[in-house]
């Protein structure tokens, strides 16, 4: 698989691919297009890198932090969090671990 080969756009929902898991590690791309999504409140931690696009993570204390191709965050385990918002022009690629 090429990370950058991507789906049919544009599409309905966001498009998950798992690329490896074992263990408690888990890596997947994550292809967006203007979704956003509900809160998030989970166990593991998510190191979160956007490969293209941009997009914002809002935190339930009301704080958000932009993300532009090639930026990095990590999510600790139990910090509520959603995506507001995803370009879809260019669409986002997301590589996740979750661990």
């Amino acid at each position: 698989m090429n990370i950058y080969d991507l789906p049919r756009l544009p599409l309905p929902e966001e498009q998950t691919d798992t690329l490896a898991a074992g263990g408690r590690v888990r890596v997947e791309r994550i292809v967006s297009s203007g979704q956003v999504s509900g809160w998030f409140d989970q166990d593991e931690t998510e190191f979160v890198a956007l490969l293209m696009g941009d997009a914002v993570i809002e935190y339930e204390n009301g704080e958000s932090v932009a993300l532009t191709k090639g930026d990095t965050l990590l999510l600790k385990p139990r910090e509520r969090h959603r995506v507001s918002y995803t370009s879809s022009e260019p669409p986002c690629i997301w590589l996740c671990v979750f661990f």
